[in-house]
């Protein structure tokens, strides 16, 4: 979603009885003034299983969603003992957010709910400890 010039937006869950699980993620525009835009995709569980699927990147490409800042956004679902590589290129962040499970990230242990900075590393190795789902933001500083 792009709010653009004036939306106003929040997420909640609806449900008095059931419960709900999800990450409300918040991606500054690169620019002002952009027209106010909505998408939203599915991707399966196939889609991303054992691989960094790209969901949303700035050219909408690969079947993304397009967010307008430079960031490519990837999102893997893994089984324990699997696992998941990603090259940043030269001058390159990522943030890497557990969203389910357990991993180890470089051999560094997260849980569910947290989330790693990383700089100045070009390889990441993400391993599941257990069933897991995360994202990976490969962004500029």
């Amino acid at each position: 979603m792009s709010a653009g010039t004036g939306i106003r937006h929040s997420e909640f869950n609806a449900s008095r009885t059931d419960p709900v699980h999800f990450l409300q993620i918040w991606i500054l525009p690169e620019r002002k003034g952009l027209a106010p835009g909505y998408e939203q995709k599915s991707f399966s569980q196939p889609d991303k299983r054992n691989i960094l699927r790209l969901i949303g990147s700035r050219d909408g490409r690969d079947g993304s969603v397009t967010i307008h800042q430079d960031v490519d956004l990837y999102t893997t679902a893994l089984e324990a003992g699997e696992t998941v590589t990603h090259t940043l290129r030269r001058g390159r962040v990522a943030w890497v957010q557990v969203a389910r499970g357990s991993i180890d990230l470089n051999g560094n242990h997260l849980e569910a709910g947290d989330g790693a900075a990383i700089e100045g590393l070009s390889n990441l190795a993400i391993t599941s400890t257990a069933s897991s789902e995360v994202l990976v933001f490969d962004m500029t500083p």
